[in-house]
């Protein structure tokens, strides 16, 4: 960074930057948790020496005031994946079920939402199909922010959910499904080749949520990549130009993904815990009715605040999710 043309590309400085901030924040966590450590030894061969029931309260008072620190610090040096610092792409679709699971995922898209602003992220629609008579049919998101792949990729997979119709005359209980999907945005220091004959690139009109200015002219794009018939598409903006380019930028991070699944595809099917992403083969419950619980099925955890976790409070299941990747578990979980 100390270099006189460092700036000079602008794109490989920011890029260098962040990493660096990265570091340093890491550094900064290392020296706190050397302190706690230092403390807490201390207590122990005093109290070793000479058990003092005050120097002990103080002891576990201390303890006590350190484990939020603690576990966040943890959650923080799990998420060393070489992508996990990246923004996200994240993808819903419903399942079977019409108009209840496309219902179920517009739920789905709220909460992430949700959960994006109240964690400093920043969102962006990409792409929106609507369903025909509520919810929806497809929809892409970005969520742009440090670290943002590394939490949402607990999400990957399919959610269920169980309540009562509000599209049943008769009031019956309804289960539905919904799939989702998470794609680090990959950046431009990684290299993903794509040979332009490879690609079918289609215009269309948009029908999306974009009023009058982006329905009147053949602005949305289609990419499909023939090779691994990754499909992607794009209709937020006014401009072709600009919605190929968001394409485009889509399809680099979906085909980087595929290299990675294709790379670990022998390896998953050593991991006897490990289930293929599938219809019935659901991640995480939503139990509306006749008791208020959401349960993930990897990692058990749960919380009966199903209110909470629609609005977005979703942290608990992500760290429980880094932790049990690893055979880890929180000194608070």
């Amino acid at each position: 960074m100390n270099k006189p043309d460092f700036w000079k590309d602008q794109k490989r400085a920011q890029n260098i930057t962040k990493e660096v901030n990265n570091l340093r924040s890491q550094l900064v966590k290392d020296k706190e948790l050397q302190k706690i450590f230092d403390d807490l030894e201390t207590y122990q061969l005093l109290l070793e020496e000479e058990f003092n029931e005050s120097l002990f309260e103080e002891a576990i008072e201390n303890l006590e005031h350190a484990i939020p620190f603690i576990d966040e610090a943890q959650i923080q040096f799990l998420l060393n994946g070489k992508t996990d610092s990246n923004s996200a792409i994240l993808t819903i679709h419903p399942g079977a079920g019409g108009t209840e699971s496309q219902d179920w995922a517009e739920m789905l898209l709220r909460m992430y939402k949700r959960w994006a602003e109240n964690s400093g992220y920043k969102i962006q629609i990409v792409d929106y199909l609507p369903g025909d008579e509520a919810g929806l049919k497809s929809v892409t998101m970005e969520i742009l922010g440090d670290f943002a792949y590394g939490y949402l990729k607990a999400e990957i997979g399919v959610h269920r959910l169980v309540r009562i119709s509000p599209f049943n005359a008769q009031g019956k209980r309804q289960t539905s499904f919904a799939s989702v999907f998470i794609y680090p945005i990959i950046e431009d220091d990684i290299e993903i080749e794509i040979d332009p004959k490879d690609l079918r690139i289609d215009t269309y009109r948009s029908s999306g949520k974009g009023g009058q200015s982006v329905n009147t002219t053949d602005s949305a794009v289609r990419i499909t990549h023939i090779p691994t018939n990754i499909v992607v598409q794009c209709q937020n903006e006014r401009s072709q130009i600009t919605n190929r380019d968001v394409a485009m930028k889509i399809l680099k991070s979906r085909l980087y993904q595929h290299q990675v699944e294709e790379r670990e595809k022998e390896r998953q099917k050593l991991e006897d815990t490990k289930t293929d992403i599938g219809w019935g083969n659901q991640i995480r419950s939503y139990v509306f009715h006749p008791y208020q619980m959401v349960k993930d099925h990897r990692t058990d955890y749960e919380t009966g605040n199903t209110s909470a976790v629609m609005d977005g409070d979703l942290n608990g299941f992500m760290n429980a999710f880094l932790k049990y990747k690893t055979g880890l578990t929180g000194l608070s979980g």
